[in-house]
């Protein structure tokens, strides 16, 4: 479980994000929307300390990380999976290669167990047949697949995911949101995804958070968005006509 308390960012004297407070469950898909420019990377950039708020706590499972000396935030690092906007592979390196990344630079398991481990999230995946590919010979959506198992080759506990399914078809999205929400339920991880893509929010928005101009605005459940009263959430998920009908659909049947 992670935790935000009272979290406030600014730059250059501009307040980005303002008195945040909100908890991260473990083994759910915690999703954070909003527009551009809301603050929502802001607050993962803080979560994972690649920016120090003015104010606040981040809580790991009762750990402070802004209280953490460099090496205790090392420790923390290594308990945290990161998928990026682009899948950020290494086109000099295979597949395999690249899931074995994160073990060769903090296992201190044998290459043979190194190996075992890898090539087990690439079965995870569905992607065992590809590990001695390269990333420039393997389509958008199996790169994102290969930065899912490079993410849970350490077994983290914490599993970041910054706009996983950008540039993808929305075939090859379900399927990635389908898998997240799989890891995250089979090894009850704290999963944090920011996104744009209202079908992630309705597929497996288990915790949500919309902020909005720096500000917490609502949180709730995939369902409680139907009954939401809250205009500006409703503006935001409801943009599209199909979604609006979705949502009358849904008021209609209560």
């Amino acid at each position: 479980m992670i935790q935000v308390k009272s979290l406030y960012k600014s730059f250059e004297g501009k307040d980005v994000l303002m008195d945040i407070n909100a908890t991260f469950d473990n083994g759910k898909t915690n999703l954070i929307i909003g527009q551009s420019g809301s603050g929502k990377t802001v607050l993962m950039k803080c979560i994972v300390g690649l920016l120090t708020p003015e104010k606040g706590e981040i809580l790991y499972d009762g750990r402070n990380f802004l209280n953490m000396n460099k090496r205790e935030k090392k420790t923390l690092r290594r308990e945290m999976g990161m998928i990026f906007q682009s899948a950020a592979l290494f086109d000099s390196l295979t597949v395999l290669e690249n899931v074995m990344f994160p073990l060769d630079m903090f296992s201190n398991a044998t290459y043979r167990d190194r190996v075992k481990r890898a090539r087990f999230c690439l079965d995870r995946v569905n992607l065992i047949e590809a590990q001695n590919k390269y990333p420039g010979e393997i389509s958008g959506g199996m790169q994102k697949r290969v930065a899912i198992a490079r993410a849970i080759a350490l077994n983290p506990q914490y599993l970041f995911c910054d706009e996983p399914n950008s540039g993808l078809d929305p075939k090859t999205s379900l399927v990635i949101d389908e898998l997240i929400h799989d890891i995250t339920t089979e090894y009850s991880m704290t999963t944090i995804i920011n996104t744009h893509d209202m079908n992630s929010v309705m597929g497996i928005g288990d915790s949500i958070l919309y902020i909005y101009q720096g500000h917490k605005e609502w949180e709730g459940t995939k369902n409680d968005v139907f009954t939401a009263t809250n205009d500006r959430l409703n503006n935001f998920i409801f943009a599209s006509d199909l979604l609006r009908k979705v949502k009358e659909v849904e008021e209609h049947g209560r």
